[in-house]
């Protein structure tokens, strides 16, 4: 498999900040979340790409990974939206989030998450050590009286990867690795009002391929060759049960899961049940910064 280039890269962020601009004009009151969700993911096809994982719509005190169910009956009103989008093109990745506030209550934490991402920014170059740019976000975030969430985190994109490293802090970790050049990161504050800790819960509808096994079940293996297909990107069920009846969808997924092919990625929520509101852009360390997710 060839590697993307530079081309790609610049592509894929270009797309996947396009497709968040439209995604944040459908988030209105009385509009569904699932149905946003399922005309954010038509967007990246239409435009002959692929999501990079499922568009993901966290709101209030939920930070990420809250992706739409099949039957997801959540209708916007007044909440504060966290809008995570991401776009593969041959490989390569643009990932980048906003966020919407439906209350206009919020309007400080989203501030605070946008200037952490644009201290941010501003750290990146070649040389930079990683705790510089985790120091940067949190002294943003703290100006406006808030916190950072500090066990989420930025993350290098590679091809077909969404998650690799570096792990880009949202405070000083300590960490005095230099970004390098070829280096290529996704940077993501999150500002809350909360206690800036996230937690697992529950129900999960986002999971990724992890392991190769050979699978008895009829039923599991006609869902895991549809699996397949997504390139061992992050997946969502109700991908699945577009095409399948949602009964052999989960019963493949919980055989999946237990056999540990796949993980499950659940939402995550903040400990103290705090507003979170998050700013994302993805960047290419050069001896010129290209920031690719930027209009």
């Amino acid at each position: 498999m060839e590697e993307p280039t530079f081309d790609d890269w610049k592509q894929a962020g270009k797309l996947a900040a396009e497709t968040l601009q439209y995604g944040k004009g459908l988030i209105k009151k009385g509009a569904t979340l699932l149905e946003v969700s399922d005309k954010i993911d038509k967007y990246i096809y239409d435009h002959e790409a692929i999501p990079a994982f499922p568009s993901q719509i966290s709101c209030n005190e939920i930070a990420a990974h809250y992706c739409a169910h099949p039957d997801d009956k959540i209708v916007f009103e007044d909440q504060i939206c966290c809008l995570d989008v991401g776009v593969c093109i041959n490989g390569a990745i643009g990932d980048n989030a906003a966020t919407v506030d439906l209350s206009g209550q919020h309007t400080n934490i989203i501030k605070a998450a946008q200037d952490a991402l644009r201290a941010a920014s501003d750290k990146v170059q070649i040389g930079t050590p990683i705790n510089e740019i985790g120091k940067a976000i949190y002294d943003a975030i703290a100006s406006h009286n808030l916190s950072p969430i500090r066990n989420l985190s930025g993350h290098g994109l590679g091809a077909f990867d969404v998650h690799t490293a570096p792990t880009i802090p949202n405070y000083d970790n300590g960490n005095t690795q230099e970004l390098k050049r070829g280096d290529i990161i996704a940077i993501e504050p999150f500002a809350t009002n909360g206690a800036g800790i996230i937690y697992e819960s529950s129900p999960n509808s986002i999971w990724m391929i992890m392991n190769k096994k050979p699978v008895r079940s009829m039923i599991t293996r006609t869902i895991l060759k549809e699996i397949e297909n997504f390139k061992g990107l992050p997946f969502t069920t109700r991908w699945l049960t577009k095409k399948h009846h949602a009964g052999k969808v989960n019963f493949a997924l919980k055989e999946l899961e237990q056999m540990e092919i796949i993980k499950d990625f659940p939402p995550l929520l903040d400990k103290n049940k705090g507003m979170v509101a998050q700013a994302e852009h993805s960047f290419y360390v050069d001896d010129k910064v290209t920031i690719l997710t930027k209009i």
